[in-house]
């Protein structure tokens, strides 16, 4: 195991305009999935096209690879075609993964959009009880404020 020398400076990221446009704002939820979601259309539409050229007895067409692509990254993944050469199946694990991690994303998305509603409520009638509070405490606090000018009045 090598240790980093003293003064060694870190490498720059790989593709320093992605990382640079992904920086730019701060991530959400939201943003979160749109990029999957747009991560996971690229690998889709490119795995499609990728698998006609890699197993062409099985996907004789684009369009085969395309429909194939589609089923898999949604996890539906029916079994009429199944790649058989091993570049296939390494696309095929690549849409695979891409779909499941498609598919959290988006369960999270709607998950933390759900449990925002929730708190955002609960907080709401929180706020609502304790300004009642307030204002029964302030009325209360004008009435004793009323009664000690009569005491001080009558003296």
């Amino acid at each position: 195991m090598s240790t980093p020398e003293a003064g060694a400076t870190a490498t720059p990221p790989a593709h320093p305009r992605v990382m640079k446009k992904l920086s730019r704002k701060p991530l959400t939820v939201g943003r979160a999935a749109r990029i999957i979601a747009s991560v996971t259309l690229s690998i889709t539409i490119i795995s499609g096209v990728l698998m006609h050229f890699t197993d062409e007895k099985t996907f004789p067409t684009v369009g085969e690879g395309l429909w194939w692509a589609i089923q898999t990254v949604t996890t539906v993944g029916y079994g009429d075609l199944v790649p058989t050469s091993t570049a296939g199946r390494l696309v095929a694990a690549l849409v695979m993964v891409a779909g499941i991690g498609f598919l959290t994303v988006i369960t999270a998305a709607i998950t933390s959009a759900f449990v925002e509603s929730a708190r955002r409520r609960l907080q709401g009638a929180q706020t609502d009880a304790l300004s009642e509070k307030l204002d029964h405490i302030g009325t209360r606090l004008d009435a004793i404020e009323a009664g000690l000018k009569d005491i001080g009045g009558h003296r």
